[in-house]
């Protein structure tokens, strides 16, 4: 099923990417801040990292953490190791961290309890629900994650090619089904 009405920040005319301004021109004459992937800092400089919070590594009803903390901390090295930290807001951050960690919870329930599930009046098999929830949290994290990186593609005077934390977080659930 499709998703209905405008997408997130495409109201009014798209924003011009900063590359696109540099080679065209600047006719507005206001500065630009061109962040240059090829000098990628070495040594991370900036603000620090605002404390991920409580929700994010909580305990869960089995006894395990949440992964969500340790996923806003790889994101938001991410994002400082390309001078991007102050472009993204935290709670944006927050939302994708929490989205994935989501996402993986989903999938490996899938993993443990099978794709099928029981009725609880008839007892017949039924779908899993944690396959629908899985694929519902995957849109979403791939939707955050598109937003975060829309904010660095934007400030950026190269294209960015290479890892990234959407990256890790596959990384990780594929680590988590291999148990």
């Amino acid at each position: 099923m499709g998703q209905r009405g405008p997408q997130p920040g495409t109201g009014g005319r798209p924003r011009k990417a900063l590359a696109d301004k540099i080679t065209e021109g600047n006719p507005g004459k206001r500065k630009l801040t061109v962040l240059d992937f090829d000098k990628i800092a070495t040594e991370p400089e900036g603000a620090e990292m605002p404390p991920p919070k409580d929700f994010l590594s909580a305990v869960q009803r089995d006894g395990s953490t949440l992964s969500a903390g340790e996923i806003y901390k790889e994101a938001w090295a991410w994002l400082v190791q390309r001078g991007c930290s102050e472009f993204v807001s935290p709670a944006l951050l927050e939302r994708y961290a929490m989205s994935a960690a989501r996402w993986i919870q989903c999938e490996e329930a899938v993993s443990k309890y099978g794709y099928l599930g029981k009725h609880s009046v008839s007892g017949n098999p039924i779908p899993s629900p944690y396959v629908t929830m899985s694929q519902n949290y995957m849109k979403q994290t791939n939707r955050l994650w598109g937003e975060i990186f829309q904010l660095v593609r934007d400030n950026c005077s190269t294209e960015y090619k290479g890892a990234n934390p959407q990256d890790d977080v596959m990384e990780r659930l594929l680590r988590a089904r291999r148990g």
